[in-house]
């Protein structure tokens, strides 16, 4: 099973059920693959269920396939909250969303700071770059994509992770080594702000609701580079 194509599919999967794939994957199937009816392929609707499926009718742009026995995956039992304000450069915004999931991050919130240079989210084509990246790392959960928030939009949540850090450079604040202060075990959101660092009035208000102020290294890092180091950490503090 591990070494069949993998793909995804957002229905709820049942088991025997017959599914007629997007047109997309179909015309990667059939005209990429060369797939044909009887061959097998792995689906996976991001939310912990996998199938293996049978092609049972294939054509240039429509592919319909049966499943068989569903397998059910269990969540990671601690999951990573990635609040990261976005550069302006789109291609590196993408790197960010491909490396942060095949890291594992449970959930990214794009951040909306007060020296972020503002740019429109293309919440459609980061989906897609999720998507394409759990597939390619061969996971079974996609990460959930909020929308864009403020960071007093997400302190005002009512429910926050047990473990509450933003990074930042504002030495007038103290902060703490990230290795020093995570623990594992626990869910946890890290705040990152924009290459012009949070404001002091920021990091106030989230020292402020119980966050702790975290350095990553003795470095300056660039936004997608610290959140890198944060995801690549937790990661392997909850899962070596």
């Amino acid at each position: 099973m591990a070494h069949l194509p993998f793909f995804f599919q957002e229905d709820i999967l049942r088991s025997g059920a017959t599914l007629e794939l997007s047109e997309e994957t179909a015309k990667h199937v059939v005209q990429v693959l060369r797939k044909q009816e009887g061959d097998r392929i792995i689906l996976s609707n991001g939310k912990g269920s996998s199938a293996e499926a049978e092609i049972v009718a294939a054509g240039k742009k429509r592919c319909s396939v049966q499943l068989g026995t569903v397998a059910e995956y269990s969540k990671p039992l601690f999951s990573l909250h990635l609040c990261i304000a976005f550069t302006k450069n789109a291609s590196r915004n993408e790197w960010l969303l491909e490396k942060a999931t095949e890291l594992g991050v449970g959930a990214i919130t794009p951040l909306i700071s007060a020296r972020m240079e503002r740019e429109k989210f293309r919440a459609d084509r980061a989906q897609s770059i999720l998507i394409s990246a759990m597939l390619q790392s061969r996971q079974y959960f996609l990460p959930a994509l909020h929308t864009p928030a403020s960071i007093e939009q997400i302190l005002e949540q009512p429910v926050l992770p047990e473990q509450k850090l933003i990074a930042h450079c504002d030495e007038q604040y103290a902060r703490q080594a990230f290795n020093a202060v995570v623990q594992p075990g626990r869910d946890t959101i890290v705040l990152i702000g924009p290459e012009g660092d949070f404001t002091g009035a920021e990091i106030e208000l989230a020292l402020q609701k119980g966050f702790t102020g975290i350095s990553l290294c003795t470095q300056r890092l660039r936004t997608e580079t610290a959140a890198m180091a944060v995801c690549a950490y937790f990661n392997l503090l909850n899962h070596a």
